[in-house]
């Protein structure tokens, strides 16, 4: 009996260990990583799929995670924005996760402030650029991108050069706010119509699009609409990627992003070199190159510090506009052989992230940012030759330039706090953002010598006269609070609210004079801007959205301080009503967003002639726009995705006298009653890695002037891309205006007669690329 005591007991032993054992025999640990950026994926839900087991985790801020289970080695990974996964398998593994592709599950980041949201959530008409259409795009400038929203329409004037209209007419006007992960890229006061061509593309991991005021949030300028460039952070696995194109019309690019992370820190390096020679049209070269450089930073799992350092160097010669003869015969011939646009840029930033508990979380940001914008413009030169009561009066071989510099050193600090309750899934948000700018301006007057055969302007004398010279300190103090809530299920409800106060000082050096400047003098401006929305989610499918908004825009130094008398201006306020909504139909095979808009602009800054003859700018203009957004995403059938965007919208001046002309009751010029964009991608299963896509974009006809006497037709243009990747190795052709249409990107007439963009011929680019951490292979 003794033995077979100690047998049983042995035995009984054996099976402990082995239950022990076998609790241990499926461990899953790795990385989640997000399929199209190799980024990190926090927050996915890691769940064993065996019946009646519970053994789950979720994956940290750096994308780890591990799971122990003795049942199943069978698992689900889940997380909004993203498509499930099944994994089965144990050991060290990276899970790749791919972006979903529906509209409601699309995770937005803009709407409040940096927070993930669901896009479902958001009562606001917001458009996202995401990372698989950027690599497919292989675009060379941002408008290739952004012009497939809804609602946007980007002129490209060339170089990266650019003009932009949402729910805005075409325009170089202050109205469009753009942001780079949040902040803005240029402050208040100082916007220039070319801003975005200091964005690193390299760098883009995504962008999103605010359209409508969004004052409340983010301050002045967003009016028409927010773009927010949103950077890569680094990678979860080794990543090096270099790539080379060019096409047939000068152009030539190389590309380069490395990123690697360790178990604190990661970082990401991203930039590219572009250049054009000898392209179409004819002097129109340029150079750029741009690097940025981000670390993140792990101080403990609730401490984070991110930092960013962007560097740009631009220099473009700049060709200028054609006038209605040369364009009528298509006889181009440049007449510029001087002309330029040079920008220096420094972006730093670092943004401490601390984590208090699950219903706390602050944020600092302390950003600085050095610009300098030199031009020796072709929009300031001027024929001494010209008509005057009638008859031709000046010299014909001469002509009137200047040359310029503008730059800005800013600081600036935003602080905000987000906390959670659980009463009626409330989140409040409250910060401050406070931000100085000391900013200088001098132009100098050149005698140009002008051809008088050709037309051509063909050299030009530096002189002692300087036009202006002058410094301005801006000032901005901010404070704003955001409440939203879910008073019901299917009801969440956002309301907003900015006070902002601005102050100019200005100095002038010189005389002041109707060149130089006003007096030296200081003047502010405050503002409350107000939003509140709210979402109706009928179904996990269909829901509608509806928001009152207020934006404003104040003075510009350009506006203030132009002429020997400072004009007595406010800020000018823009008031928005819109509503919209968006539903999934056909198991995710068709989605559509839309949204109706009525946004009316008053004490809008216009030149008013006065009764001694003398102009001033005042607060006299009232403006009304009005629209319908469309995008439509569907998947006709398998491997096939369609994709339409398009905009109705009416631009109308309600008051607006200007330089003793009354424009009142015209349309705005500059306005293309509709633009659509629709794009095609084809991706056959039996060739797996290759993509052939086809994007027609359509502007149709707006009058050129604000008199309405004069109506550009618009234009249509076909492109065509097809791509192929290969394991590390990527391979496409863009043929862009693949019919060779000729047409403007813009069309505008004035005092001096037509002008007319041009826009590039037919060209063909082709483009290699070697991903070579793909060699690595991580067990997926």
């Amino acid at each position: 009996m003794s033995k077979l005591f100690r047998l049983l007991a042995f035995a009984g032993c054996c099976i402990i260990v082995t239950a022990a054992t076998a609790q241990e025999d499926y461990i899953l640990k790795g990385k989640v990583v997000d399929s199209a950026t190799m980024e990190p994926v926090s927050g996915a839900t890691i769940r064993c799929t065996a019946a009646g087991c519970s053994c789950g985790c979720i994956s940290a801020q750096n994308g780890a995670f591990e799971i122990r289970c003795s049942r199943s080695a069978d698992f689900m990974v889940k997380l909004v924005g993203y498509q499930p996964r099944f994994v089965h398998g144990s050991g060290d593994m990276v899970i790749l996760l791919a972006p979903s592709g529906t509209l409601l599950q699309e995770v937005v980041v803009t709407a409040n402030r940096g927070e993930q949201v669901r896009r479902a959530e958001a009562p606001i008409a917001i458009a996202t650029v995401n990372a698989k259409t950027i690599q497919e795009t292989k675009a060379i400038s941002a408008d290739q991108l952004l012009n497939k929203v809804s609602g946007v329409h980007m002129v490209s004037l060339g170089n990266e050069q650019h003009q932009m209209s949402i729910r805005q007419p075409v325009t170089t006007r202050s109205l469009f706010l753009y942001l780079e992960d949040g902040i803005p890229i240029r402050t208040s006061g100082l916007f220039n119509h070319n801003a975005l061509l200091e964005m690193n593309l390299a760098a883009t991991r995504s962008i999103e699009v605010i359209k409508g005021p969004s004052s409340s949030l983010y301050g002045s300028e967003a009016i028409g609409g927010v773009v927010n460039f949103i950077t890569m952070s680094p990678s979860a696995v080794p990543l090096l990627k270099v790539s080379l194109q060019a096409n047939d019309i000068g152009y030539r690019k190389a590309e380069l992003a490395a990123s690697v992370s360790g178990s604190r820190t990661g970082v990401v390096l991203s930039g590219y070199h572009a250049e054009k020679r000898n392209g179409y049209p004819g002097y129109s070269d340029f150079r750029k190159g741009v690097v940025t450089l981000r670390a993140d930073h792990r101080f403990s799992a609730r401490t984070t510090l991110v930092t960013s350092f962007t560097w740009l160097n631009y220099y473009s010669e700049m060709s200028g506009s054609v006038d209605s003869t040369m364009y009528a015969s298509r006889s181009f011939r440049n007449l510029h052989s001087f002309t330029y646009r040079a920008v220096y840029a420094l972006r730093l930033r670092a943004t401490l992230v601390q984590q208090w508990s699950e219903t706390d979380k602050t944020s600092v940001t302390a950003a600085t940012r050095n610009n300098q914008i030199a031009q020796n413009p072709a929009y300031r030169v001027r024929d001494d030759y010209r008509k005057s009561g009638g008859v031709y009066v000046g010299k014909k071989d001469l002509a009137h330039g200047e040359i310029n510099d503008n730059s800005f050193h800013s600081l600036s600090l935003v602080a905000q706090h987000r906390k959670t309750f659980k009463w009626k899934k409330s989140v409040l948000l409250a910060g401050v953002n406070i931000e100085t700018t000391p900013s200088g301006y001098a132009a100098r007057y050149i005698r140009i010598t002008r051809d008088t055969v050709s037309r051509r302007y063909i050299a030009y004398q530096s002189t002692d006269s300087i036009l202006t010279d002058y410094h301005t300190q801006l000032d901005n103090y901010a404070a704003f609070l955001a409440f939203e809530c879910s008073p019901v299920e299917q009801l969440r409800v956002v309301a907003s609210l900015r006070n902002d106060y601005f102050r100019y000082r200005f100095t002038n050096h010189l005389k002041p004079s109707a060149y130089s400047g006003s007096r030296d003098t200081a003047t502010g401006f405050y503002r409350f801007s107000p939003k509140i929305g709210l979402t109706w989610n009928f179904s996990k499918r269909f829901g509608v959205y509806a928001n009152y908004s207020e934006g404003f825009v104040p003075p510009q130094v350009t506006e203030l301080f132009t002429g020997v008398k400072v004009p007595d201006l406010r800020a000018s306020v823009f008031y928005n009503y819109e509503c919209g909504g968006w539903a999934e139909r056909l198991r995710g095979r068709l989605s559509v967003d839309f949204s109706v808009y009525h946004l009316a602009g008053s004490n809008e800054v216009i030149s008013v002639k006065l009764d001694d003859g003398t102009q001033e700018n005042r607060n006299a203009g009232k403006t009304l726009h009005r629209g319908i957004e469309l995008g439509v995403n569907s998947t006709p059938f398998k491997n096939f995705n369609l994709r339409l965007s398009g905009t109705c919208s009416d631009h109308v001046f309600i008051r607006h006298e200007e330089k003793g002309v009354n424009y009142s009751g015209k349309k705005m010029n500059n306005a293309p009653a509709v633009v659509c964009n629709v794009e095609g991608w084809y991706k056959p299963a039996l060739l797996k890695g290759f993509r052939f896509g086809a994007e027609w974009q359509h502007v149709g006809k707006y009058f050129a002037d604000a008199q309405n006497s004069a109506e550009y037709p618009g234009y249509d243009v076909i492109h065509l891309r097809a791509g192929y990747e290969y394991r590390g190795l990527g391979i496409w052709l863009n043929l862009m205006n693949a019919t060779n249409a000729y047409y403007a990107t813009n069309a505008s007439k004035s005092g001096y007669g037509y002008s007319y963009q041009l826009a590039d011929k037919r060209n063909l680019g082709i483009g290699l690329q070697y991903d070579f951490a793909k060699l690595l292979k991580p067990k997926q």
